[in-house]
């Protein structure tokens, strides 16, 4: 006995964390208000609720909830999911059900809990359980998970989602229990007393196992498919009542069930049923055999399925059928919920299904369709008939089962079964063998158990099992029992805790005992159970602190520990304890001790005592990595011994202190090997601390067979290494203690020190001791992991002698020449043992060091490949492979050649490098800083790298800074420290939809009360650097507000009467008023997408003022007095552009949804004019896409003609050419010409048909699409109907047609595939210059058979109505073709007859029309201009001839206008001087012409002119806000009497918007589609007053939106995040026009359009270089510029920027230091400030380089570091200062005493690279960092110091032959002397 209890308590390990463990819900549910409050809150009206008696009777009615009421509880705990909780700490997720309440708790050891999600249902939870359902994305293969929580009731499962969807589905049966698993839900039918019934009924049973996919889905049988013997093996539905569900798992998908009657286990695969298993399943033949259990389902059973539905039956369970009230009658079924119909087997339905899947989630239909469909049985085996085979208590049953298209349900899942328990003889037939508790676990070498315990029998059974390789098949191989009580995974560590029958708690992994847990202030139970020691009734309640406990901090267990009222009523998952016959009824009161586990989480686990209290401990890990996975099977007994041995000791109870763990481990480590660790001098000074025997009796090792020795290797050196990581002291104090003692002890290796060969790790110590020599190499390169390596050495070394490698010895001596010089012993291994050591091959004489290898690399010799453990030597891997790319030169060192470098020892698995950079023609270093970064190398492992080894490192992040791509990842311009490129890359990976705004809060406004005026948010900051100059910003401002009164002055003269007066202002303020109204138009274009817009507050829109003030009493002057005629409805149309202008300030990338939208609505019906603009400018930013369909249909069935052109123009624009579908159904309604001939007539305003149009041509923008292009053909020649229908503004509607036709086949030119029978433009010409009317084609004959009663046009068309869009239509069919038979054909005629014959203002179209055709012909100058107009013209006139002077002035001046109108297409956007001063002209010669009273053109006709060349030039001017166009703009704002009117203002204002677009941060493109947008918005005829929309409609006016796109390019300053100034320079493509040219912008400026650029480059030399490369691609450049255009920037150092020093005089390089050279005194530390903002730099300066009273007497220092840190600025280079810094230190260290050589190792490196930089010639000087003053000097100290030793003073600590340590350094140091 005794000797059993020493082995246990040997290795018995200490449990942590212990804490006394109540459920958090049982805590929450106490306070929790729970359903009687709900419903006492219903009864009563909220005033009684709170007077004082309410308050009473509440509390009396809490009062009578008795404490019965406290149902049966039940509670899960699992690991958090990452998706719930931001934060990665991990933390645990508890979920309570008790009664009807159920909470979700999260919490962790850093955290108290708190409830996540609480939930109160109607009647008791029967269980409560997470699940994740998978949701089908519509388009896409993959599915989205949703995590849930289900919750049981008797009648229904309620399902909520963590993103805040509920359903409820009803259950159609009782369920005895759910199971979540991979696909959702399994629900267990209970066996009621009507199986049998439907036994004899249906000749079949009926299936007990249910799936639900999801919670909108039908419940659906599960179909099985039991192992049979023979392949095919049949296929059923599980109906198999004896079965019982006990487990299931997602992870594997896997089911574990128990035959009740068997008596056995078995396990089943879960998976989709396939489509064969479905129409087996669904196969309603009759059975061959004739079975009466026929094995298909017949119709009958679904049907019986269908209607056994307990929702609210009268009947009660008895009754063998309940129907519910819902399945009673068929028709009201059909009708009262779309989810009745199979989603399988509707379109329209499961559309609907689909479509409240995605939106809301609401209550899902009952499941199981009652009657709504089966095969009833048509196909039924049965003989005998349906009628009066139920005797149903409702009569409606016949007619519910004739009903003929009914299907039956279709099975999602099918179980397969993989395996079953063999029966086993001796089996209690008597006791149920089910299992209580099933769980899967792992060992430490990754085998898989699926486990079960059985409480009945006290054992657990394991079971292994495989993944074959397809993953999907399991194969399940042994079964090994355990004997327990009780068990629980601990999944993250590998193990399990096993509750043994005698009650102690041990530890297994896998089937592999570890060792005993001792859980403190439990003593363990090794006593059997009659013999009650006293001594052990200590409740646990009083245990303190145990001393012994070490580091760990237990808890001290609460006094109180409240007795847990737990009832004997617990949920499914706690084990009732009646039948454990091992336990004795007395002792369960004695003693507390564990009788139960329970809710494993990670390494937690809930042990539960015989009082009812429980306690939640955690076990240790071990200290392993997952290499062991990689581990061959047939090494596994020794790895396994390994670290069972290590656990044990490591976690012993009391267990060391962190200090201790190395020395533990190398005692554990050598025991092992076979040392006596108590003989050897330095093992037993390790001992001083924990005492340890080897108590593992030593197990003979049998000889592995075939297992390669690396793989144990590869084990320990990972696990040591771990070990060394986890360390959190450094070595060094113990260290020197011991080395200063050692050479006292050493005596002469005696005999006694022999190694035991039959040790377990006796034969593998070669292979151990390489690897422990290569993790030794990995460390020397590490400097934070350096000291550690002289811990390790002295292991080293041990071996090294004993092995009797005297090279390493001689390595390891000159690493550590005075630690090493103490070790004398050795030990003895017989040379017969010996030969039993496995040599492996890898084991060299001459050992590897990596720092002569590198070193070597550096002087250009020849290298073996290097030895590399994968996973261990990380940084020697990287490092090697580093200076073979970037020393050597070798391009493919990092992907085909890595074998020339690295010999990799591994466990037959190469791991090749992570991941293949392609690398393109880049220079080495490029290669070398990607290639690292593709490692996840970063700058803090650089710092962590010896200055020597990182040096060439160092010198490559140099390089590449200098010169970077622009398009690099974030963390490679992390490494090479370009802060703004970082900034920029990590913008750019920034999640999309948020922008990166320059400043988001709008400026402080100058008066207190100046009203919104809807331009507060134009970005100052901005604005004032690029017109820092003037205040035209502010001008602008004060051109476009129309939300103040405007001033009326109207002097009175004396003549005139008061009542005359105020009739004279009235009329003075109705013309301004034109002019107010036509304001929002441009202001809209002025603020275009300039602000983010608050998603809680409702869009300001800025009223739109039409009052006015006369001076000087500044006396309110009203439209409204009466005195005088105001037009009806003036304000309609105004308003409109008032919403749409608030509209567009919303930027496209904010964050807009479907509510926001809605939430603007204005409740009072006068603003529903606004809102309809808002509509429309949320399509123009592309946010109305958000808004839902029922939204919309809701908006226009209102019938609100403005609303619909809003909406329906701005649908339009979000969805530009995209053809969507859903979008033409809306257009078509209101375009008669698209409906069916058959169609109802629909009473659509004309203004909305007009809008429908232009929609259809937006939607369908560039397409071709044949249909419409030819319904929009005919609508440009429309005919009048009979009834007055299409007789006003036809002109409108034309031209809309011809616009939307133009968008449809945009640019196509004679391409137009499949359209060759329509003609499309001889139809066009035709329209264009009249003719004999067609027929009409197609659907629409009959529409047009009667001639209108109004208009007689007779049989030929209306020129004037058709001849605008046709013109127009053909000119964006044939946009840049360069056509030139279709371009002639819309020349000006060249007689003058025929002049007569056309519109002045038709010439306007045409000759716009012909020169984008002809694009490239368009060339900036008059001359261009003037060729336009007809040579006739041109001549000199025949005075005999009869010319009309007025036609031919009329004809010119169009003409001219048509021609300046397509330069400012041509040339739009481009700032292009020649366009803009040659438009300048025309507009001075127009406006000279217009200063002549009576010309012969007429005012309205030059107006409009100069309109259009004004609106030309400030397309050529966009968003530059020149002043001469500013100045034009603001001369015709003033003027407002005479027959300047609104569709002037609205001109001329237009430009000013166009010119200040968007603030200045958008300009126009001239891409196709934008020119199509501005012949829409800029056609030239505008509105004569506010309600004229006969030739054009007013809404198109803001389609200029579209062709807007953001060029500005803000240079952001990466450290003061604040735009600045930088230089430029952009690179032009060349063209047929121009050679590639390149010209120098300061910007922030407008790029020129993105195609015609090769590069943008930030220029030096104030700022660093960064080269944006348009050749290769654009996207990145767009990007940047569509956020805002936020370039960052870095300053250099020394630099200041332009604006503090526009001439660059004040820089701190300019002054103190013009050469190198000018003496480093010049240099004061407090200038630095201004070279450099890093504040390490600056605290450098002031600490280190400042004369201070501490470091008086070192001054030379102080002059030292400032020089330094003076070169370290001025070269860019501040990391390199603590390089400077180490090799300073070093070489004084050299000076005095040297403990190891590593520093001189470093000295040589950076002499070596120094030389091979020098040698290749002196152009390479410059790259080198380390400075040509700096190196000698250090160096000619090393000599110094080196040449003192040589001399040899004598005496020094104790070295023997003073000149053998100089000649072994200066061996070392060799190369510091070619130098």
């Amino acid at each position: 006995m005794s000797e059993v209890v020493y082995e246990e308590t040997a290795t018995m390990i200490a449990a942590g964390e212990l804490q006394s463990f109540v459920p958090f819900g049982r805590e929450h549910c106490r306070n929790h208000p729970n359903a009687f409050n709900l419903q006492l809150r219903e009864l009563q009206p909220a005033s009684e609720l709170w007077s004082s008696d309410g308050a009473a009777g509440l509390v009396g009615s809490l009062q009578e909830v008795s404490l019965q009421e406290r149902e049966r509880e039940c509670w899960q705990l699992r690991k958090g999911c990452k998706g719930v909780r931001e934060e990665d700490v991990e933390f645990e997720e508890e979920l309570y059900a008790a009664g009807t309440v159920v909470v979700w708790s999260q919490g962790s050891r850093t955290q108290a809990s708190n409830v996540y999600k609480a939930f109160t249902v109607d009647s008791p939870v029967q269980q409560a359980l997470w699940c994740t359902f998978a949701v089908p994305q519509n388009k896409t293969e993959e599915e989205e998970v949703e995590q849930t929580v289900c919750i049981v009731q008797s009648s229904c499962v309620n399902v909520h989602t963590v993103t805040g969807k509920d359903f409820i589905s009803p259950l159609p049966f009782q369920v005895s229990n759910v199971w979540a698993t991979k696909f959702g839900l399994l629900l267990e039918r209970k066996n009621t007393a009507t199986d049998s019934l439907t036994l004899f009924l249906y000749r079949e049973p009926l299936p007990t196992v249910f799936s639900m996919l999801h919670p909108l889905d039908e419940i659906a049988p599960v179909v099985c498919k039991p192992a049979g013997l023979f392949e095919g093996s049949h296929v059923q539905y599980a109906s198999d009542a004896t079965m019982k569900i006990v487990f299931s798992c997602c992870q594997p998908s896997v089911v574990v069930s128990y035959d009740t009657v068997q008596g056995i286990h078995s396990v089943w695969a879960l998976r989709k049923v396939t489509q064969d298993e479905r129409s087996t399943v669904l196969r309603c033949t009759a059975d061959p055999v004739g079975t009466p259990l026929g094995l298909m389902a017949s119709g009958l059973l679904t049907s019986h399925l269908r209607n056994i539905s307990r929702l609210d039956s009268p009947v009660g369970p008895g009754s063998p059928l309940h129907y519910s009230a819902l399945h009673s009658h068929q028709s009201r079924i059909m009708t009262s919920s779309p989810g009745f119909h199979s989603r399988v087997h509707s379109p329209s339905i499961s559309n609907m299904a689909a479509l409240s899947r995605a939106h809301s989630p609401g209550m899902a239909a009952p499941s199981f369709s009652g009657a709504a469909r089966f095969n009833t049985s048509f196909h039924s085996p049965s003989p005998r008939g349906h009628h009066g085979m139920i005797h149903s208590p409702n009569s409606t049953v016949n007619e519910t089962m004739l009903v003929p298209e009914m299907e039956p349900i279709i099975p999602d899942l099918c179980m397969e079964q993989l395996w079953s328990e063999t029966v086993t003889a001796g089996c209690h037939r008597d006791m149920s063998s089910q299992a209580c508790k099933v769980f899967l676990t792992s060992d430490l070498c990754e085998n898989r158990y699926l486990c079960f315990l059985v409480e009945s029998h006290q054992q657990l059974r394991c079971v292994k099992f495989i993944e074959s390789n397809n993953t999907s098949q399991l194969i399940f191989t042994s079964v090994t029992t355990i004997p327990a009580k009780d068990a629980e995974p601990l999944q993250n560590i590998g193990a399990m805790l096993v509750l043994e029958a005698c009650g102690s708690l041990v530890l297994y992994t896998g089937i592999t005992r570890v060792s005993k847990v001792f859980v403190p202030g439990l003593l363990s139970p090794t006593f059997s159970l009659t013999n009650h020691l006293s001594h052990l009734s200590t409740p646990v309640e009083n245990v303190s602190t145990p001393a012994n406990a070490g580091n760990r901090h237990l808890q001290r267990m609460d006094e109180a520990a409240m007795p847990s009222p737990v009832s004997e009523l617990r949920g499914p998952n706690i084990k009732h304890h009646e039948g454990s016959f091992l336990e004795d009824y007395t002792f369960q009161h004695a003693t507390p001790y564990i009788h139960a586990l329970r809710d494993p989480v990670c390494n937690r686990v809930t042990l539960e005592l015989n009082s009812g209290t429980m306690l939640r401990i955690s076990i240790p890990e071990i200290a392993t990595s997952e290499l062991v996975g990689l581990f061959n099977q047939k090494c596994l007994h020794v790895a396994v011994q390994v670290l069972v041995k290590w656990y044990n000791i490591y976690n012993a109870p009391g267990g060391p202190s962190s200090h201790a763990e190395w020395n533990l481990f190398v005692t554990c480590f050598m025991t092992l090997m076979g040392y006596n660790t108590e003989r050897l001098a330095w093992t037993r000074n390790l001992h001083f601390e924990v005492p340890l025997s080897p108590v593992i009796a030593a197990k003979k090792a049998r000889p592995s067979d075939g297992g390669s020795d690396e793989d144990l290797d590869y084990l320990l050196g990972s696990l040591y290494h771990r070990q060394m990581n986890s360390q959190p002291v450094c070595y060094n104090n113990t260290l020197a203690t011991e080395t200063v003692g050692l050479p006292s002890m050493s005596s002469p290796s005696s005999p006694s020190l022999k190694l035991d060969s039959s040790a377990p790790l006796f034969p593998h110590i070669p292979a151990l001791f390489y690897v422990l020599h290569l993790l030794y190499q990995e460390l020397q390169l590490d400097e934070l992991q350096r000291a550690r390596a002289s811990s390790l050495v002295c292991l080293l070394q041990q071996l090294a002698r004993d092995l009797q490698l005297d090279e390493y010895v001689d390595l390891y001596w000159r690493d550590y020449p005075s630690l090493i010089s103490g070790f004398t012993e050795s030990c003895v291994i017989d040379h017969a043992l010996i030969g039993q050591m496995q040599r492996p091959s890898f084991l060299r004489a001459e050992p590897p060091c990596v720092l002569s290898w590198l070193s070597s690399c550096l002087r250009g010799e020849e290298n073996p490949p290097f030895p590399c453990l994968p996973g261990i030597s990380q940084r020697t891997r990287l490092l090697v492979l580093s200076y073979a790319l970037y020393i050597i030169g070798d391009e493919n060192a990092t992907s085909s050649d890595v074998s020339k470098y690295l010999a990799k020892l591994s466990p037959g698995v190469c791991v090749q490098s992570s991941v293949n950079v392609k690398f393109s023609s880049e220079s080495l270093a490029e290669q070398l800083v990607v290639w690292l970064t593709s490692e996840g190398f970063t700058l803090k492992d650089l710092e962590s790298v010896p200055f020597g080894v990182a040096l060439p490192i160092r010198e490559a992040i140099y390089r590449c800074r200098e010169q970077p791509c622009s398009d690099w990842s974030e963390e490679v311009c992390l490494l090479i420290g370009r802060q703004d490129l970082t900034k920029q890359a990590h913008t750019m990976t920034l999640a999309k939809g948020k922008a990166v705004s320059l400043s988001l809060e709008p400026p402080a406004t100058t008066e207190a009360d100046e009203e919104e005026d809807g331009m507060l948010d134009i970005i100052q900051e901005v604005t004032g650097l690029i017109w820092s100059q003037d205040l035209r910003v502010q001008e602008v401002r004060r051109l476009l507000q129309s939300s103040r009164p405007a001033r009326v002055s109207v002097v009175q003269l004396p003549e005139v009467s008061d009542h005359e007066y105020i009739e004279e202002k009235e009329n003075k303020l109705l013309q301004l008023c034109q002019r107010t109204m036509a304001l929002p138009v441009g202001r809209g274009l002025f603020t275009l997408f300039s602000y983010h817009p608050v998603p809680t507050e409702p869009l300001p829109v800025p009223k739109l003022n039409l009052t006015g003030r006369a001076p000087p009493r500044n006396t309110m002057v009203d439209l409204n007095s009466g005195n005088i005629d105001v037009p009806p409805n003036m304000t309609s149309w105004p308003s409109f552009h008032n919403g749409v202008a608030a509209g567009l300030k919303i930027a496209p990338a904010s964050q807009v949804d479907s509510a926001w939208i809605a939430y603007n609505k204005p409740k009072s019906p006068e603003l529903a004019n606004e809102y309809a603009g808002f509509l429309m400018a949320l399509g123009l930013n592309g946010h109305l896409t958000k808004l839902a369909t029922l939204n919309i249909h809701d908006y226009l069935t209102k019938g609100h003609e403005m609303t619909s052109i809003g909406l329906l123009l701005g649908v339009s624009s979000a969805k530009l050419g995209t053809m969507d579908m859903s979008i033409t159904r809306l257009l078509s309604i209101h375009i008669p010409a698209l409906l069916p001939p058959t169609s109802t007539e629909l009473d659509v305003p004309h203004n909305v048909q007009v809008a429908a149009v232009i929609g259809i041509g937006l939607v369908y923008q560039g397409t071709g699409h044949r249909h419409n292009a030819e319904v929009l053909l005919s609508e440009i020649g429309r005919p009048p109907g009979p009834e007055m229908e299409y007789c006003t503004d036809r002109e409108s509607y034309s031209l809309a047609a011809g616009l939307a036709l133009g968008m449809v086949c945009l640019g196509h030119g004679s391409n137009l595939i499949g359209m060759t029978d329509l003609n499309v433009p001889e139809q066009l010409y035709q329209y264009m210059v009249g003719g004999h009317r067609r027929a009409q084609a197609g659907a629409n004959r009959e529409r047009h058979k009667s001639p209108s009663y109004q208009i007689k046009e007779g049989d030929t068309i209306n020129v004037d109505v058709t001849c605008p869009g046709a013109t127009l239509a053909l000119a964006m069919i044939y946009l840049k073709t360069n056509n030139r038979s279709i371009a002639d054909w819309l020349k000006p005629p060249d007689t003058w007859f025929l002049l007569d014959f056309i519109k002045p203002e038709f010439l306007l179209l045409r000759t716009l029309a012909r020169c984008i055709i002809m694009w490239d012909e368009i060339l900036p100058n008059t001359e261009w201009v003037k060729s336009n107009i007809p040579q006739i013209m041109r001549g000199t006139f025949d005075p005999s001839e009869d010319i009309n002077m007025e036609t031919m002035a009329q004809a010119q001046d169009y003409i001219t206008a048509g021609a300046c109108m397509a330069l400012g297409l041509r040339f739009a956007g481009s700032a292009n001087s020649d366009a803009f001063d040659c438009l300048y002209e025309f507009a001075r010669s127009f406006m000279k012409i217009m200063s002549f009273a009576g010309t012969a053109t007429g005012y309205y006709n030059l107006q409009t002119g100069l309109s259009m060349i004004l609106l030309a030039m400030s397309m050529v001017m966009s968003g530059t806000g020149n002043l001469k166009v500013l100045q034009l703009c603001r001369f015709f704002h003033k003027r407002t009497g005479g027959e300047m009117n609104y569709g002037f203002h609205m001109a001329h204002h237009m430009a000013l918007g166009l010119l200040f677009l968007g603030g200045g941060r958008y300009t126009l493109s001239t891409s196709n589609s934008a020119i199509a947008a501005l012949l829409c918005a800029l056609y030239p005829h505008f509105p004569a007053h506010s309600t004229d929309n006969r030739y054009h409609l007013q809404a198109l006016r803001h389609l200029a939106v579209l062709a807007a796109e953001p060029r500005l390019l803000v240079p952001v300053d990466v450290d003061s995040l604040k735009p600045c100034y930088a230089l430029l320079e952009v690179t032009y493509k060349e063209t047929k026009w121009y050679d590639e040219t390149t010209v120098e912008l300061m910007a922030p400026t407008m790029l020129p359009e993105l195609h015609l650029l090769k590069r943008v480059k930030v220029k030096g030399p104030r700022y660093w270089e960064l080269s944006i490369d348009l050749s290769k691609e654009t996207q990145h450049l767009k990007s940047i510029l569509s956020r805002d255009g936020v370039l960052y920037v870095k300053l250099r150092a020394g630099q200041l920027p332009y604006k503090d020093d526009p001439q660059g005089w004040k820089s701190l390089l300019a002054s103190t230091v013009n050469h190198r050279n000018s003496g480093v005194r010049a240099f004061e530390p407090e200038s630095i400030s201004t070279f450099t903002s890093e504040p390490a730099l600056v605290s450098f300066a002031e600490f280190f380089c400042k004369t201070s009273e501490e470091i008086k007497h070192r001054d030379d220092t102080l002059v030292l570091f400032s020089a330094m840190l003076y070169e370290c600025v001025t070269q860019e280079c501040p990391e390199m200062l603590p390089t400077y810094i180490a090799v300073e230190r070093w070489v004084l260290c050299v000076g005095g005493d040297l403990l190891q050589t590593f520093p001189l190792w470093q000295m040589r490196l950076v002499v070596e690279l120094w030389d091979s930089r020098v040698l290749r010639g002196p152009a390479n000087r410059h790259n080198a960092l380390l400075t040509s003053e700096f190196l000698p000097v250090m160096k000619n100290m090393v000599d110094v110091a080196l040449d003192s030793w040589l001399k040899g003073e004598e005496g020094r600590d104790g070295w023997k032959p003073k000149t053998q340590k100089g000649i072994y350094v200066r061996t070392l140091v060799n190369p510091l002397h070619q130098v």
